[in-house]
């Protein structure tokens, strides 16, 4: 083998450039010809090179140059393509497509009855065109004078002996007997008077008895001998009757190929078969209707299984790419697209069906859309991830935002498919956006769908707190959706990624927002959150196994006196309250001296001292609110403005904090008990607040004026009553604590609402000038039943 591939390439170098390199040689008998394997040295592509050593067979040269001249004159899909020829003083190459001898394949029995029909109708076709159209003699039809070719089709050569009937010194007339085996296969007209006999009988008369020997090597995958020439054994029943016209001994009543094929094509005869059909009228699938080509491609279906593997790959798929590319086969076709292409390597994979995919990406038709979200998850193994991440995604994103809820969502859907695909860059920005979107969508299966994806892919994004903030926000979100399914599907995917969750935000977002679902309208939605509850229960109640029992230091700083403050020992403190109780007793025996406000920032004069009974006036600077109250309330209730607050560490850390989550915010909004996929409320009014005013200030000198607030009572008495539901609380003037008071109105919201503050009645603070008291007992007033009005 290495001795003569060494010849070979000896012989190139000496000889006129050939583009093409020799493999290995492919065992090839009754042939005059040597057969090798090659590739075209310009891209590599497959390619089959027969090749022909003039020193050895210089007497079978004629024969040789014949077959070069016919191959390169005659074209017809069902004879070998060639690409190259070459001739010299001592060898003649011919280099065609990829082809191996039909031989192999009959041998090894892969072929089914099916597959040998339809391989012998394309035979007869072909021959058919030679006789009839060419006017020409083949001469040479046998087994080993078929090729399959890289599609499954096969083709037909051995062109050593064709010959034009036109010719007055064909090459058939004299040297036909030199041909190979020649006297086995030739016809008995032949075998008796020689090759010139065929110029006084039917053109067709000698292919047809060689077609019919090669139709008994066909089904019995042996060559035939002189005892088995008119056996019908393993052929179709239905090809017995035409068979044996085939092989009539008189020439004249021999049947012709055209005449054989119309008989096979005939209702319920042996060419009548779906293989057949699919094969002549895939070469026009463009061209058919939108009924015709359904028909058609439901027909492939059936018969997928009958043909060869390489006859779909090779021959059916560019077909069906063009009807889904060019020529409107839509979404039917492309199912049987992926059919096909579900067994092709990815080699091939990526060089037929990649380029037509991420250009259908591109297409802007729905329908093609849909079918190919449908199919990712057959291609995505097929294709490589730069190009789904750089040429696929970029286009498929457009269905996140499109009008039809359909396409938003199959692209939801998709997602799940495409993940493991795309780079983390394009997970945790450009993918994220788009879930956002898809999580607030009208259509409450998009929503369901959406909070699904993201419980699926949450592993998937990256480790960081970032993904905690999406998966919490969204999660949070659709517990308020008012679809029933959507809520059950965040309780699930709360579930499903609790671990991806700190403790901290397990105990301080999640359960909060959990509990209102364990009191749902829906019982699936109750169930389902009891669940999840129990969940993060459970792992809160083991993560505080682990926290220590305080957090304070170990050593307690003494006081400013240098004493330790004393409290209460546990086992005497029995109540739920003995420990502020004991507290408070221990201190009593150290506390000492007059009570004295806190002094606060505001300056005050020293010349201004006054009692703690008499109300500050109303130039007095009022010592700040302390207590848990509001900002706003604080200015309502002291009518001057709010203090300037410092900033600790507790509020720089919350600032950080919200100032961090803003850009997360603004796609996944926050877990508030904001409305759900509700239009936007309208702005609410400004609420007017106006600081209240004492109802009434004096000044006592100093002094309680006991004798004055006597009389006072006296007379507030004696006044006639209200009518009925028009009684009002009187406001009382005495002291600074009830000078302080506001009655509020109205209702508070939940969320955003707003709290109404009542005006009081007296806008000015009067000074009372001092009165006499009476000090004559008062009679019951028939007053002091003034709750009976209201029985």
């Amino acid at each position: 083998m290495d001795f003569l591939k060494s010849a070979v390439a000896s012989a190139i170098s000496k000889g006129p450039p050939f583009p093409y390199t020799f493999g290995d040689r492919v065992t090839l008998d009754q042939s005059i010809w040597t057969l090798y394997n090659g590739t075209r040295k310009e891209d590599g592509s497959d390619c089959s090179i027969f090749t022909f050593e003039i020193t050895t067979s210089k007497s079978r040269l004629p024969l040789a140059r014949n077959a070069v001249r016919k191959m390169r004159t005659l074209r017809h899909p069902g004879v070998l393509k060639v690409y190259d020829t070459v001739e010299t003083d001592t060898y003649i190459y011919i280099a065609t497509e990829r082809v191996t001898p039909l031989e192999w394949s009959l041998r090894r029995k892969t072929l089914s009855a099916e597959t040998l029909k339809w391989g012998l109708h394309t035979v007869a076709t072909t021959i058919s065109f030679i006789n009839d159209e060419a006017f020409s003699v083949h001469g040479n039809v046998r087994l080993t004078s078929v090729y399959t070719s890289q599609s499954g089709e096969w083709r037909l050569g051995g062109f050593e002996i064709l010959s034009s009937m036109k010719e007055d010194d064909a090459v058939i007339y004299s040297m036909g007997s030199i041909n190979p085996d020649s006297g086995k296969y030739a016809p008995p007209e032949v075998a008796k008077s020689g090759w010139d006999t065929i110029k006084r009988h039917p053109l067709s008369a000698t292919d047809s008895y060689g077609f019919a020997l090669l139709a008994f090597e066909v089904f019995n995958g042996c060559l035939i001998n002189s005892d088995s020439i008119g056996q019908t054994r393993n052929l179709p029943p239905t090809m017995h009757q035409s068979y044996k016209r085939l092989l009539n001994q008189n020439p004249k009543a021999r049947l012709s190929l055209s005449h054989f094929k119309e008989q096979g094509r005939r209702s319920g005869g042996f060419f009548d078969t779906p293989l057949i059909k699919l094969s002549d009228g895939i070469e026009s699938l463009g061209l058919k209707s939108d009924g015709e080509r359904e028909d058609f491609l439901s027909e492939m279906d059936e018969v997928a299984s009958e043909f060869p593997e390489e006859y779909f790959s090779a021959k059916v798929l560019p077909e069906l790419l063009k009807s889904v590319e060019f020529g409107g086969g839509g979404p039917k076709v492309f199912a049987s697209v992926m059919k096909i292409g579900a067994s092709l390597p990815d080699e091939e994979y990526n060089s037929k069906l990649t380029p037509v995919i991420v250009r259908l990406f591109a297409n802007p038709d729905r329908a093609i859309r849909v079918c190919l979200l449908d199919h990712l998850p057959n291609m995505i193994e097929h294709l490589p991830q730069k190009i789904v991440n750089d040429k696929i995604f970029p286009q498929m994103v457009t269905g996140f935002a499109d009008v039809a809820p359909v396409v938003r969502e199959q692209t939801v859907k998709a997602v799940l498919t495409i993940i493991s695909k795309l780079s983390d860059r394009t997970v945790n920005g450009e993918l994220l956006k788009h879930l956002a979107k898809t999580s607030n969508d009208e259509q409450p299966g998009i929503r369901t769908n959406t909070t699904i994806c993201l419980g699926k892919i949450a592993r998937s994004l990256g480790v960081n707190q970032t993904r905690q903030k999406v998966l919490i926000a969204a999660f949070c979100r659709s517990l308020r959706d008012p679809f029933v399914h959507a809520r059950n599907a965040a309780l699930l995917a709360l579930a499903a990624t609790s671990d991806l969750f700190t403790e901290d935000d397990c105990a301080t977002k999640v359960l909060p927002a959990l509990c209102p679902s364990l009191i749902d309208k829906e019982k699936l939605v109750r169930d389902q959150a009891s669940k999840t509850f129990d969940v993060y229960v459970l792992r809160i109640r083991k993560y505080a196994t682990t926290l220590p029992d305080s957090a304070l230091p170990p050593s307690i700083s003494t006081a400013a006196n240098g004493a330790m403050p004393r409290i209460g020992t546990p086992q005497n403190d029995t109540g739920w309250a003995g420990w502020a109780i004991s507290s408070f007793t221990n201190k009593l025996a150290t506390a000492s001296g007059e009570m004295q406000a806190k002094p606060t920032n505001a300056k005050r004069n020293v010349g201004e001292a006054r009692p703690s009974s008499v109300p500050p006036s109303k130039n007095t600077v009022r010592p700040a609110v302390a207590g848990p109250v509001s900002q706003l309330h604080r200015q309502a209730v002291t009518g001057s403005p709010a203090p300037v607050l410092t900033r600790t560490k507790t509020d720089q850390f919350f600032t950080d904090a919200q100032d961090e989550d803003d850009e997360i915010d603004l796609a996944w909004g926050d877990t508030g008990e904001d409305s759900f996929f509700d239009a936007p409320l309208q702005p609410e009014a400004a609420i007017e607040i106006q600081p209240l005013v004492l109802a009434s200030k004096f000044d006592d000198g100093g002094e309680p004026d006991f004798e004055g607030w006597l009389k006072a009572q006296a007379e507030a008495k004696s006044k006639p009553p209200l009518p009925k539901g028009l009684s009002k609380p009187s406001a009382l003037t005495n002291g600074p604590q009830n000078a302080i008071r506001s009655t509020t109105t109205g209702h508070v919201g939940s969320g955003s609402g707003t709290k109404k503050l009542a005006k009081t009645s007296n806008p000015a603070s009067k000074v009372t000038a001092p009165k006499t008291v009476d000090t004559k007992p008062k009679e019951p007033s028939g007053d002091d039943d003034w709750g009976d009005a209201w029985d």
